[in-house]
């Protein structure tokens, strides 16, 4: 029996290791043992956590938001981070410029807060020398304090997280999670990140090293700072719907599924696996309601079952497979939270937090519509929803990732049909026959009136031309400041790699 144990101990160690190697390797995130996460769940449990945080800080503060809207909900926050850097805490805060424009914040809202000493940044505003910059955008909510709590969520700040209960409209569905314990380094580090692209570097000591941070309980965790290009949580998604055994259960706000992970979603329930979707039935970008649905068909056919929330909006950004493996932060289902921003989230390996993740869902589900194929395979609720008044159903202006994500989709579907790379599906064909309805309205516009084509088309080139003209002069000065630094060394080359002078030789 001894010998029996032995051999499976010295089966499954391998595994592990290799296992803890992949998913290391994928996400671009070592695992950090020895910290307690909990789940927080709407506006009701997260402001209440952030705002305790916020006031017992000493020393420093993290706030990085897509969205802080300047309502009442905006300026209860601003009020207190005013106070706090007012008593010398040391106050930086990041905002996207595009998410700022969403929340209708002005200028006025942020000097408040420099003017009381916090150090606030603009992530990625226009720049004449960058056209197509304003596509990369900071889509991480985050706060960290002190190196001892750190919080990452897909809620942002405003009011439409609390509800209007005088309008009876209820509040935004969200998730997020509450750290303590190593893993606080790497949100910080995650923190200095977006810090370092926006101006000077934070510093040394306000990025706490994880082995100075006690343990805090006894979970495991990625924290997953996704940067333009990198695409590790993509690959990390890949790999779990790849590996997940029995369930694979997620919650997102605006999904425009790429066709490799519906692909691997459909696999997955295929071979049997329980795959459940949950996405809103009611969205703030209603225009991109249809492209969402179009990725519904195969993904039905399949045996994934598709479920839509009935209340105003859910945006959360979650994933739960096995019981034992769960996502949350900020990145959506779709390409440009993928690929094209700066999201952060926290992957958690444990069955407790995997099996309370399991329970949130399935009470979302009792709130939520089942969606299926009903005749000719046309997508159809599966009973009809609960009534919503006109207030309830009232969307707002929200994040243009969305925007992006379907426009990326629509990409795919348009390149694919005329180069003939891949197998098109039935459901794209709506796609299909609106961007031929668009081209062709194009066609008769720019025969009938042309300037409207001619004179955007030359802006456009005269801006791209006076882009590359500024960025090449950055890049000579920058040239002449390498070789003035030489010219003053004495014009002593930099020493030249062992390793080169071998292979000259």
């Amino acid at each position: 029996m001894e010998t029996i144990k032995e051999q499976d101990y010295q089966t499954i160690i391998p595994i592990r290791i290799l296992a803890e190697q992949v998913f290391s390797r994928t996400a671009g995130a070592p695992l950090q043992e020895g910290n307690s996460v909990s789940i927080l769940k709407d506006a009701k449990e997260n402001y209440p956590a952030w705002i305790d945080a916020i006031s017992s800080a000493r020393d420093y503060i993290h706030f990085e938001s897509y969205i802080i809207h300047q309502d009442d909900v905006g300026q209860q926050f601003a009020d207190l981070l005013i106070d706090k850097a007012r008593e010398g805490v040391r106050v930086k805060l990041v905002y996207d410029w595009l998410g700022s424009l969403t929340g209708k914040t002005s200028s006025r809202f942020w000097k408040r807060l420099t003017n009381a000493g916090a150090e606030v940044r603009c992530f990625n505003p226009p720049r004449l020398d960058s056209p197509l910059g304003w596509l990369t955008r900071d889509h991480r909510k985050m706060i960290s304090v002190d190196g001892n709590v750190a919080f990452v969520t897909g809620l942002c700040v405003g009011r439409r997280w609390v509800g209007f209960p005088d309008r009876s409209i209820e509040p935004w569905r969200d998730t997020g999670v509450m750290v303590r314990g190593p893993a606080v380094a790497d949100i910080d580090l995650a923190f200095g990140q977006v810090w370092a692209a926006t101006g000077d570097p934070l510093p040394e000591d306000e990025l706490p090293d994880p082995d100075s941070i006690p343990a805090a309980g006894d979970v495991g965790l990625r924290v997953v700072a996704s940067v333009p290009n990198t695409g590790g949580l993509y690959r990390l998604d890949l790999l779990i719907a790849a590996m997940a055994r029995n369930s694979l259960w997620l919650t997102d706000a605006y999904f425009v599924g790429a066709t490799p992970y519906i692909q691997a979603l459909c696999s997955a329930a295929f071979d049997g696996v329980d795959v459940r979707l949950l996405v809103p039935g009611t969205t703030d970008i209603p225009v991109f309601s249809t492209i969402s649905r179009t990725g519904y068909h195969p993904l039905l056919q399949a045996g994934v079952r598709v479920f839509e929330w009935n209340g105003p909006m859910i945006h959360a950004k979650t994933a739960v497979a096995d019981g034992r493996w769960a996502r949350v932060g900020s990145t959506n289902l779709n390409l440009a939270s993928w690929i094209g921003n700066y999201e952060l989230d926290v992957a958690v390996e444990d069955v407790e937090f995997g099996r309370n993740m399991e329970e949130m869902y399935l009470e979302d589900l009792t709130k939520a519509t089942e969606i299926v194929l009903g005749k000719r395979h046309r997508v159809k609720p599966l009973e009809k929803r609960p009534g919503w008044s006109r207030a309830q159903r009232r969307r707002g202006r929200g994040s243009v990732g969305r925007a992006g994500a379907g426009a990326l989709r629509i990409g795919s579907a348009v390149g694919a049909a005329i180069t003939d790379h891949r197998i098109l599906g039935s459901d794209e064909a709506k796609i299909m026959v609106a961007v031929s309805v668009i081209l062709l309205g194009l066609a008769v516009v720019s025969v009938l009136w042309p300037r409207w084509i001619t004179l955007p088309l030359a802006f456009l080139c005269a801006w791209f031309s006076v882009a590359l003209v500024i960025k090449a002069y950055k890049l000579h000065s920058s040239r002449r400041r390498e070789i003035n630094g030489v010219q003053e060394t004495g014009g002593a080359e930099p020493p030249e790699p062992d390793r080169q002078k071998k292979d000259r030789t």
